[in-house]
C-alpha cells in the first residue's frame, strides 16, 4: 500500500512560491502600470503547463540566467489563483466574482491547463446559471471558440428548450459556422423546420453583404456565393419535415442552393410520394407534444436576469416563497445609467409622475446588485420632502458573493421615501441614499434607518458601475 502526502507538498510548493529562491524565470503579467513581476521556477511550470515548457524552449537565459516573459493578456488577479494551483494544486473561488472566474477559465485554455478548464467550466455552470444567461451570447461564442464542452452543453440545453434566446439575439449573425451548425443538429430544437431554414439563411446571408436584398436581382454567381458559405450547415435541415406549402414559398425561391438530386427528392415526395427518395431523410425534431409555457421574454436589463425579476416580483405581492415562472409583472424600462446619464436629476425628469418603479445599481468594484421598489409616484420639483408609504422595500440580489438575497421593508411608513430634485436626493429610509452623480464616490451610501434590515454588510459610500430604473405593472 502506497501512502500520498499530497497536502505537506502542496504546502511546501507553495511555500516555494513564496519564498521563491533560486528561481530562474521572471514574468511580467498585466499591463503597464499595473503589472507585477512573478519570480518563479521553469522545471515546476513546465511540468505543469505543455504552454510554458513550450514557451521556455523559445527563450533564452539572460545575463543572470534568468528567462523574462510577458503575459500582458492575463489579469494580475487570475495570474495569482493560476501560479497557486501550478505550484500547489488548489484553487479558492468563494470571493472571486463570476467575470474573474470566466477570465481565469480563458486564461487556463491558453495555458494548457486541462484539469482546471473542466473544473471551472463545471462550477460556472453548476453555481452561476443566472449569470450564464445574462451573458449569454458572448458566453455561447466563446465556449466554442476555446471548446468548452461542458459549457457548450448547458447553452446548447438551454436553446433547444428556448431558441429565441440566440436566434433572436443581437449577436445572432456573429455565430461561428460551428456553433450555428451545433444548435441546428440538435434533434429536441423545439423550432419549426422553416424557421430554422429562414435563420440559416439570413446568418449566410450576413456572412455576404455584398449579396442584393432584393432576390430577383440575384445571379448564378450569387447563389454560388451563399452556397458555399452554407454548404456545412445545409445538410443539417430536415428538409422532409418541411410542408409543401412552406416548400413552395421559402425552398422554392432558393432551389440553385440544392444538389439536383435533393432538390428532385424534395419535390418527389408532394408530387409521387410513392416513388423512392434515394436523399438521406434526417428524423423530424422531438418537438414536446404538450405546449410549452409561454416562454417570458428576456427582462431588458444589463443588471438583473429574469430569475432576479421574478424574486422581486413575489417581494411586491408579499409572497412567502418567490414566483419560479410567469412572471405577474411587467419591467419596461425607463433609465439606465449608460444611456440616460448617472445623475439623480434624471431619474425625477424621465420618471416624473410615474409610481411603481424600481430601481436597480450595480455597485463599482464589488459585483453587489442593490435597488428598491417604490409604489409612489416620483416627484420632480419638490424640496426635500418625506413620503409616507407601507409598501416600499429596499433589496440586495442573489450574485456568484451572496448566497442568499435580502428584501428589508420600511417601518417607519412616514419615512419612506424622500425627494429632493434639487440637490438632488432620492432615498428609501436611510437604508438606500442616492446623491447627485452616482459614478461618483461620496454620495451614496447605506444605513439602516426606517427599514428592517441593512441591505449591505459594508455601509461605507458607493458608486455604481450602472443603474436601471424600470416602471412595473401587471401583465394584460
Amino acid at each position: 500500500m502506497t501512502t500520498k502526502f499530497y497536502d505537506r507538498l502542496s504546502n511546501d510548493l507553495t511555500q516555494l512560491l513564496e519564498n521563491p529562491i533560486v528561481y530562474n524565470v521572471t514574468i511580467e503579467v498585466g499591463e503597464e502600470p499595473a503589472s507585477q513581476i512573478f519570480e518563479v521556477h521553469s522545471y515546476i511550470l513546465q511540468s505543469r503547463s505543455p504552454y510554458f515548457k513550450k514557451k521556455f524552449n523559445e527563450h533564452s537565459f539572460n545575463e543572470n540566467h534568468v528567462k523574462e516573459l510577458k503575459m500582458p493578456n492575463i489579469s494580475t488577479k487570475v495570474f495569482n489563483v493560476i501560479i497557486k494551483y501550478i505550484y500547489g494544486g488548489t484553487i479558492s473561488l468563494e470571493k472571486l466574482e463570476i467575470s474573474i472566474i470566466f477570465d481565469l477559465l480563458i486564461a487556463s485554455h491558453e495555458l494548457d491547463l486541462d484539469e482546471l478548464v473542466e473544473h471551472l467550466q463545471t462550477h460556472i455552470s453548476t453555481n452561476n446559471a443566472s449569470w450564464l444567461r445574462l451573458n449569454f451570447a458572448h458566453v455561447y461564442q466563446t465556449s466554442f471558440q476555446k471548446n468548452f464542452e461542458i459549457i457548450q452543453k448547458f447553452c446548447n440545453d438551454i436553446i433547444a428548450k428556448h431558441p429565441d434566446t440566440i436566434f433572436e439575439s443581437e449577436n445572432f449573425n456573429s455565430l461561428t459556422e460551428d456553433a450555428l451548425i451545433s444548435i441546428i443538429r440538435l434533434d429536441n430544437l423545439q423550432l419549426e423546420e422553416d424557421k430554422i431554414w429562414d435563420y440559416v439563411i439570413q446568418w449566410g446571408k450576413d456572412k455576404n453583404s455584398d449579396l442584393p436584398a432584393n432576390l430577383n436581382e440575384w445571379t448564378s454567381n450569387h447563389f454560388l456565393t451563399l452556397k458555399t458559405t452554407l454548404k456545412n450547415c445545409l445538410p443539417h435541415i430536415r428538409y422532409f419535415s418541411i410542408s409543401g406549402e412552406l416548400t413552395l414559398k421559402k425552398l422554392y425561391p432558393y432551389q440553385q442552393l440544392f444538389e439536383p438530386k435533393l432538390w428532385l427528392d424534395i419535390l418527389t415526395r408532394f408530387l409521387a410520394s410513392n416513388n423512392p427518395i434515394s436523399s438521406t431523410i434526417l428524423p423530424p425534431r422531438n418537438i414536446l407534444n404538450a405546449t410549452l409555457p409561454t416562454r417570458t421574454a428576456p427582462i431588458p436589463s444589463n443588471i438583473i436576469t429574469n430569475e432576479h425579476a421574478l424574486e422581486i416580483s413575489s417581494w411586491i405581492d408579499r409572497k412567502e416563497a418567490p414566483y419560479t415562472e410567469n412572471n405577474p409583472y411587467e419591467f419596461k424600462l425607463l433609465v439606465r445609467g449608460s444611456k440616460d446619464g448617472f445623475d439623480v436629476k434624471t431619474i425625477f425628469e424621465i420618471c416624473d409622475k410615474i409610481s411603481n418603479t424600481v430601481i436597480v445599481l450595480k455597485v463599482e468594484g464589488t459585483g453587489e446588485i442593490i435597488g428598491g421598489y417604490n409604489p409612489l409616484e416620483i416627484k420632480n420639483n419638490v424640496n426635500l420632502k418625506w413620503y409616507y408609504s407601507q409598501d416600499s422595500f429596499a433589496f440586495s440580489l442573489k450574485t456568484e458573493n451572496l448566497k442568499n438575497s435580502i428584501a428589508s421593508r420600511v417601518t417607519n411608513y412616514n419615512y419612506a421615501i424622500l425627494y429632493d430634485s434639487n440637490i438632488p436626493y432620492f432615498q428609501f429610509g436611510g437604508i438606500l441614499c442616492l446623491r447627485g452623480n452616482l459614478k461618483t464616490v461620496g454620495g451614496s451610501f447605506c444605513s439602516t434607518s426606517h427599514y428592517e434590515k441593512r441591505i449591505r454588510s459594508n455601509e461605507n459610500i458607493f458608486s455604481v458601475e450602472e443603474f436601471e430604473v424600470f416602471k412595473v405593472s401587471p401583465k394584460k
